[in-house]
């Protein structure tokens, strides 16, 4: 087990004890990035935009976090993910699918997907698909993908290297609740 696990309330840096009560003290994985409080206060306003303020909406957010989450191996953001999609709008049918490949999905679901895809392949969204994406969620929507993938991809990061636990009250809802 990682020795840097969720910070507990009695052991929350004092520098950003105003944090604790926001969305940093709500999941393991900023209470876990606690032990760095730089980090975790710049973070906040780039958190802040790909989670609340994204041109992507809710439903479109979820698909890209539910494939980043499945194409990098991170549990933890997958399970999360789960009970946010559902809460987004997202049916189980189409979460599972994130799982799948591109053919399988809708034709939007399916841009997102090649396009989180060729980010975490190549770090890099060709010319085409460029293209395809700003078609669907215009040009700020693309960044707005490359952004949100690129903060996933840094939470699945510190999830997997830190043995994150999944916080109790989303594994509760998986449990009374699946995916399959």
């Amino acid at each position: 087990m990682s020795p840097y696990q969720p910070l507990t309330d009695a052991e929350w840096p004092a520098e950003i004890a105003a944090m604790r009560d926001g969305f940093a003290g709500r999941l393991n994985v900023y209470r876990v990035m606690a032990h760095h409080p730089a980090l975790l206060r710049a973070w906040q306003d780039f958190r802040n935009h790909v989670v609340l303020g994204t041109s992507l909406g809710a439903e479109r957010s979820e698909v890209v976090i539910l494939r980043t989450g499945v194409r990098l191996h991170a549990e933890y953001e997958w399970a999360h993910h789960v009970v946010r999609g559902r809460a987004s709008g997202l049916d189980d049918t189409r979460i599972r699918a994130m799982r799948g490949a591109p053919e399988a999905l809708s034709v939007q679901d399916a841009v997102l997907v090649r396009a989180v895809d060729a980010l975490i392949d190549n770090a890099c969204l060709p010319a085409s698909q460029q293209a395809e994406l700003a078609d669907l969620v215009g040009v700020t929507g693309m960044f707005d993908v490359i952004a949100t993938v690129g903060l996933y991809r840094i939470l699945a990061c510190l999830v997997k290297s830190f043995e994150t636990p999944i916080d109790a009250d989303i594994r509760a809802a998986l449990v009374a609740n699946p995916i399959g």
